[in-house]
C-alpha cells in the first residue's frame, strides 16, 4: 500500500505519543516525501496540528461512540479514529464517506485487527453528529470548556483561577488557531522594508509585524519556506513576533559584552548581535552540544562573527567564570512552554503540575547563577514563553526577595505598553496580541556588590 499523508499522519501521533517527540522536527522529515506535492503536504500538516489541538475533544466524541472504554485502546487504533474524527468534526474539504474510507484503508495498513471499529466509529460519527452530548456550560464550566476547547481539565481549572472563565476560554480559543507564519528580518544583511518589496515582486505575500521592527508574516506560501531564497542566504528566519521582542527587551548597543545563558539554537542569540550591528561580543551558553551546533550555524548563516559559544551547565556557578563580565545577561529560560500551544499543541498533553514545580526550581537556580555575571550598573532580563505565574512573575519575585542589590525596571519605550502589565512586566498571549504567549522582566544591577 502507498505511503498516504494519512498514514504517515497517524504514524506522526504514534511517535509524539509514544516517545515525547515534537510535531514539527517530525513533519519536517516526512515532508521530504512529498516535495513537490503541495496538497499532500498541506492535507499532512493538517491533519497533525488539528488531532493535536482538538484531542481532547475529539477523545470525549471517541467515549461517546465507543462501547468499551477508550482508556484500554491501543495507541495506533486511537490515533486513526483522532486523524478521521478530526477531519470529519472539523473539516469540510473532503467528503465524509472518503474520510471514511481512507481512515479504513490506514488501520488495514497500521492495525488489521481493528479496521471494522474505526469503520463503525467513523461513520456513526457522520450518522450521529448531531446526537453527540457534551459538558454543559452552565453545569460545569470548566468540563466544558476542557472538552469543547479541547485543554486538559487540571489547566482549565488553573487557568480559571487565575483569568477566570471568560479570559479561559478565549485563551484556550486562541491556542487551537493556526498561528502566523511570522519571520524575522536580519537586520545586519537587509531592511525590512527591502525584504518586504522583494518579497512582493516575487509573488510573496507579506505584511510587516505589529508589534516587532524586525517581523513579516508570510501568508499562504507557494513553496516550502526552506526553498524560499531569502532564507537560504540567511535574510529571514523563523520566529514568532513575541519572541522577536525579548532581544529588544535586552536593549544591546554596539561594542557591548552580552551573556546568553540558555541559548538553544541562537534566535535570541543571532537577533542581539544583528542589532548590535555585529559589534561587541556575546558569549552563547546551552547545556545541549547539539543546540549549541545548530547556533553556530545559525550565526554563519546570519553572517554574525561576534559569538561565541560555551556548552555548559548554567546552573553552576557561572560567576566563578564570568563574574561581574557582562553589560547585558539573557535567560531566556526553560519552561513548560504553554504560551506556544498555536504552535505545539503538543505540550498541553504531556506537562504536569509538578513539571512545572520543577522548572520554576530550576529556573531560580538559572536566574541567580547568571546574577553573578552582571557588571554594576548592568541589566538582566529573564523571559519565558509561558504563562504561568509559577515560572514567571513568582521566580521574578522570590529572586528579588535574596537579591538586593538588583531592582525591576520598565522595558524600553520601543515597547508596545499593551504588552507592559501595571508591573512593569513584559507579557503577551495570543488572544490578546495575536503572538505566542510570553513573559520577560527587566531587572537591573544597582550596587557595586554582589553576594
Amino acid at each position: 500500500m502507498k505511503e498516504t499523508p494519512r498514514v504517515i499522519a497517524v504514524e506522526i501521533l504514534n511517535r509524539i505519543e509514544e516517545t515525547g517527540a515534537f510535531a514539527e522536527p517530525l513533519l519536517d522529515a516526512f515532508l521530504s516525501r512529498f516535495p513537490a506535492n503541495l496538497p499532500d503536504r498541506r492535507l499532512l500538516t493538517n491533519v497533525v496540528y488539528g488531532a493535536l489541538r482538538m484531542r481532547g475533544c475529539i477523545d470525549w466524541v471517541i467515549g461517546q461512540l465507543y462501547r468499551g472504554n477508550p482508556m484500554d485502546m491501543e495507541t495506533e487504533l486511537k490515533n486513526i479514529l483522532r486523524a478521521g474524527l478530526y477531519q470529519i468534526m472539523f473539516t469540510d474539504r473532503i467528503p465524509g464517506f472518503a474520510i471514511v474510507d481512507e481512515a479504513v484503508k490506514a488501520a488495514k495498513r497500521l492495525h488489521p485487527a481493528g479496521s471494522g471499529l474505526v469503520n463503525a466509529i467513523l461513520r456513526n460519527a457522520i450518522r450521529k453528529r448531531e446526537e453527540i452530548v457534551y459538558p454543559s456550560r452552565e453545569d460545569d464550566p470548566s468540563l466544558y470548556i476542557s472538552v469543547v476547547h479541547s485543554h486538559p481539565l487540571w489547566l482549565v481549572k488553573k487557568w480559571m483561577e487565575m483569568f477566570g472563565i471568560d479570559r479561559t476560554m478565549a485563551l484556550c480559543a486562541a491556542n487551537n488557531e493556526i498561528p502566523p507564519l511570522t519571520l524575522r528580518v536580519n537586520r545586519w544583511k537587509t531592511t525590512r522594508d527591502e525584504v518586504i518589496e522583494k518579497m512582493h515582486r516575487d509573488g510573496f505575500n507579506v505584511r510587516p509585524t505589529e508589534f516587532s521592527p524586525d517581523g513579516v508574516i508570510l501568508s499562504n506560501p507557494v513553496i516550502p519556506l526552506k526553498e524560499i531564497p531569502y532564507y537560504q542566504t540567511g535574510w529571514i528566519s523563523v520566529q514568532d513576533e513575541a519572541s522577536q521582542l525579548i532581544a529588544h527587551l535586552v536593549a544591546p548597543e554596539a561594542e557591548m559584552a552580552i551573556l546568553d545563558v540558555c541559548a538553544g539554537v541562537g534566535r535570541k542569540t543571532t537577533h542581539l548581535a544583528e542589532i548590535m550591528g555585529n559589534q561587541g561580543n556575546i558569549i552563547a551558553l546551552d547545556i545541549s552540544s547539539h543546540k549549541v551546533e545548530a547556533l553556530r550555524d545559525a550565526a554563519k548563516k546570519s553572517g554574525i562573527t561576534i559569538v561565541d559559544t560555551m556548552v555548559g551547565d548554567a546552573t553552576r556557578d557561572l560567576g566563578s567564570i564570568f563574574r561581574e563580565k557582562f553589560d547585558r545577561v539573557l535567560v531566556d529560560a526553560p519552561c513548560s512552554g504553554l504560551g506556544t500551544l498555536r504552535r505545539n499543541p503538543e505540550i498541553k498533553w504531556r506537562i504536569s503540575p509538578e513539571d512545572i514545580k520543577n522548572l520554576a526550581s530550576l529556573q531560580k537556580c538559572l536566574l541567580s547563577s547568571a546574577a553573578t555575571c552582571v557588571k554594576e550598573g548592568g541589566t538582566l532580563v529573564y523571559s519565558t514563553c509561558t504563562v504561568m505565574p509559577e515560572e514567571n512573575e513568582n521566580v521574578i519575585e522570590d529572586f528579588l526577595g535574596h537579591h538586593e542589590y538588583f531592582r525591576r525596571m520598565q522595558p524600553p519605550d520601543t515597547i508596545s505598553g499593551r504588552m507592559i502589565d501595571d508591573k512593569g512586566f513584559f507579557r503577551t498571549d495570543p488572544h490578546h496580541h495575536g503572538t505566542d504567549g510570553f513573559f520577560a522582566a527587566v531587572l537591573n544591577r544597582e550596587r557595586n556588590k554582589i553576594n
